[in-house]
């Protein structure tokens, strides 16, 4: 499952990345600002639930309630 994670957040990176380069070539930098904006948000709601699963899993292993 930690595969898949990763999988999704590069592609949400290459998926966002592409969409940039196009808005940025067509002339609307502002759109592509925006793009790369929620992209990262995305990907940081992501890593929020990795690292909160990593931590509960720590808490359980060492007993720390």
């Amino acid at each position: 499952m930690q595969v898949q994670q990763l999988l999704r957040i590069a592609g949400v990176g290459v998926l966002v990345t592409v969409i940039s380069q196009i808005l940025t070539r067509a002339g609307r930098e502002d759109i592509a600002t925006m793009t790369t904006i929620a992209g990262l948000v995305i990907v940081l709601m992501m890593v929020v639930t990795l690292v909160a699963e990593l931590l509960s899993n720590v808490q359980s292993i060492f007993g720390l309630y």
